[in-house]
């Protein structure tokens, strides 16, 4: 498997909570960061959150900081996603992204591989 794979988003209420996870690869593949982003109707890509994989360092876009938590399970190959205190404005597809390459990790170009999508609806 080389592509990652995201799972658990849906249809929430404003202020509720959702979390979504992403298998990605394992083995031999040396990974140095996975990230997540997301894409609202019409607009381009969105950085949201990103994690190093050597120490868990994690970063966070200022729209989400405060209410999003990105975590990682090194054996599992694993990332997920923490989403509390949704708001209207979050609801887009929702994108896990994997890569080799240290960088910018808020750079969609930085990242090599990616999963398909999962929508993410926030709506009273």
């Amino acid at each position: 498997q080389v592509q990652p794979v995201e799972s658990g988003g849906g249809l929430v209420q404003p202020g509720d909570s959702l979390k979504l996870s992403c298998a990605a690869s394992g083995g031999t593949f040396r990974r140095y960061a996975m990230a997540w982003f997301r894409q609202a109707p019409g607009k381009d890509h969105e950085f949201v959150a990103a994690i190093i994989w050597s120490g868990g360092r994690a970063y966070y876009a200022d729209s989400v900081k405060g209410r999003f938590t990105i975590s990682r399970d090194n054996v599992k190959n694993t990332v997920h996603l923490q989403m509390d205190s949704l708001k209207p404005e979050d609801t887009a597809v929702y994108y896990c992204a994997d890569t080799a390459r240290s960088g910018s990790y808020y750079y969609r170009g930085m990242y090599d591989y990616w999963g398909q999508g999962t929508q993410v609806t926030v709506s009273s």
